[in-house]
């Protein structure tokens, strides 16, 4: 290449010149220096050390970027005489860390992203460059994206307001001028919306007898019981909205969060998809029960459901579900019922670890949903037998 030049993986990694840099590469380097379906991997964490598929490649050269070396382009016929910017091995650590999980999530979003709508592409390609961004000029230890995260759990974990969130906003604005920071709740809630850490509210017959969902989701009534669906009626109680519309209140709504993408980024990091084999590579079989792989029920599903025990990856989830009190007195009677899922794909000193388990319905009390508890559970089936 010529000096005027700019090498392809100079550019930004969400741009489509980035993109077509690497698959020219990959498409040479197998072609002319693979093993066995396999190359030493050029991107920021591997160089050149391990022997990754094309599609690990791939995958490593989105996330982590590429490291040119001369004597490896050379080889497959790129030359090029711009000099090579080099860092610090330690400050490149520092922030790959940092990013690592980020970059994990982001890129699982990309190509969901790479085909749709060009506001919505647009939403997350300024989504991935915050994530890159510095907080303010000179900011080693977050990027304007971890550092929204970490605010937004600090207002979850503490239970502050709304008002409470931007009032922090503003007071680190005002002592540090340079900071690109959104301003209100609603303003990173809707950043962030893009990455899939989302939920779903869906109306339910307050008797537990149907979700207004799929086919039912335009229904006033239910159709079992002829409950109404809305608090009132009476056109005259309903709150007028701006556009014109009519917001009127249902009687009872529950909330389910989609698992698909949490699955699947259990295998975006190397660590934890290695340790979704466990089971199967990892274990010691000592004759002794500490995992669930070890017991009579694990042994009867195997038997039972030969094609699926024929890849490890696939997923065993647990379903637990209990009751609780939302609010810190005990003699008000009422009940919150979460439906948790639990990994048993992964080794039993990880398996409990709160970032493991997956929220996936938050079901509304007063009271026990009881043996009608199948009815909330149907979006969550539906994803299921879509995996």
């Amino acid at each position: 290449m010529d000096n005027g030049t700019k090498e392809w993986w100079m550019a930004a990694k969400w741009s489509e010149e980035y993109e077509r840099g690497v698959n020219e590469y990959i498409k040479r380097a197998f072609s002319a220096k693979s093993e066995g379906n396999q190359i030493c991997c050029p991107c920021g964490s591997c160089h050149y050390r391990y022997w990754c598929y094309e599609k690990v490649v791939r995958d490593h050269l989105v996330c982590n970027g590429f490291v040119p070396r001369a004597d490896k382009l050379s080889e497959l016929g790129i030359h090029f005489e711009r000099e090579i910017p080099t860092c610090n091995a330690d400050e490149q650590s520092n922030q790959d860390d940092l990013d690592d999980d980020l970059v994990g999530l982001l890129h699982d979003a990309r190509d969901a992203f790479r085909e749709g709508p060009n506001d919505e592409a647009k939403k997350f390609f300024q989504l991935l460059e915050g994530g890159q961004e510095e907080l303010y000029p000179g900011c080693k230890t977050h990027s304007k994206l971890s550092f929204m995260i970490r605010l937004f759990i600090v207002k979850c974990d503490h239970k502050l307001t709304n008002g409470a969130y931007a009032d922090i906003a503003d007071l680190v604005r005002e002592a540090f001028p340079d900071t690109k920071l959104h301003k209100s709740f609603n303003e990173a809630k809707s950043a962030l919306k893009v990455l899939g850490l989302n939920y779903t509210k869906i109306d339910e017959c307050p008797n537990d007898c149907m979700l207004y969902w799929e086919e039912h989701a335009n229904a006033t009534s239910c159709h079992v019981c002829d409950t109404p669906r809305w608090k009132s009626n009476d056109a005259e109680n309903d709150t007028p909205l701006k556009n014109g519309k009519v917001h009127r209140i249902p009687k009872k709504i529950h909330r389910y969060f989609p698992i698909k993408r949490r699955l699947q980024r259990l295998f975006m990091c190397q660590e934890t998809a290695s340790n979704m084999t466990w089971h199967t590579s990892g274990r010691e079989n000592d004759h002794l029960l500490h995992h669930p792989v070890d017991g009579k029920s694990w042994k009867e599903f195997d038997s039972l459901y030969p094609k699926f025990v024929e890849d490890p990856r696939n997923v065993r989830l647990g379903l637990a579900t209990d009751g609780f009190s939302p609010f810190n007195s005990m003699s008000i009677a009422h009940s919150t019922w979460p439906v948790i899922l639990i990994n048993y794909n992964l080794p039993p000193w990880m398996i409990m670890k709160p970032e493991f388990l997956m929220l996936a319905l938050l079901i509304p009390g007063p009271s026990s949903p009881g043996n009608d508890i199948d009815i909330y559970l149907q979006p969550l089936i539906k994803d299921l037998k879509e995996l």
